[in-house]
């Protein structure tokens, strides 16, 4: 590829600080572990696999041709979250039920599990759930 052509999740090595690109590396395959969990498990797996892959290129140039396949499936997986009405009232109501139920799990500390530390992580998941829902609606459907 020319200089012209790379993708910005490419970088130079010499432009990377070495501190930097261990951070970027430690970061990126922590991402893509959580990402590969989270294909088995109900989750943005692909997004978070690719932030991963993006991250590990930035730390090792080698790593960037994997990128590409990737961000195809990504992207294909984001087109089809938001691909009808039905998907989309699915996911807003799933990810508003996460935030609910971590309310309740806060404020009752008398459920198995509960606590403020259950509640927090149900309601940041789905805080996440509808911003990546929001995200994927605007990126597919374009700003209105």
């Amino acid at each position: 590829m020319s200089e012209q052509q790379r993708p910005g999740f490419e970088a130079d090595p010499t432009e990377v600080h070495p501190v930097a690109r261990i951070a970027f590396g430690v970061a990126g395959t922590a991402l893509i572990v959580v990402g590969v969990v989270l294909l088995i498990l109900p989750g943005p797996g692909m997004l978070l696999l690719l932030a991963g892959m993006v991250l590990v290129a930035r730390a090792v140039p080698a790593f960037a041709r994997f990128v590409e396949p990737v961000r195809a499936k990504a992207m294909q997986g984001v087109e089809a979250s938001v691909a009808s009405g039905w998907r989309i009232a699915g996911s807003v109501l799933a990810g508003l039920g996460l935030i609910a139920a971590g309310v309740v799990a806060t404020v009752v500390p008398s459920l198995p599990f509960a606590g403020w530390a259950t509640g927090t992580s149900l309601i940041l998941s789905g805080l996440i759930l509808l911003g990546l829902l929001a995200w994927s609606h605007r990126r597919v459907h374009g700003q209105r």
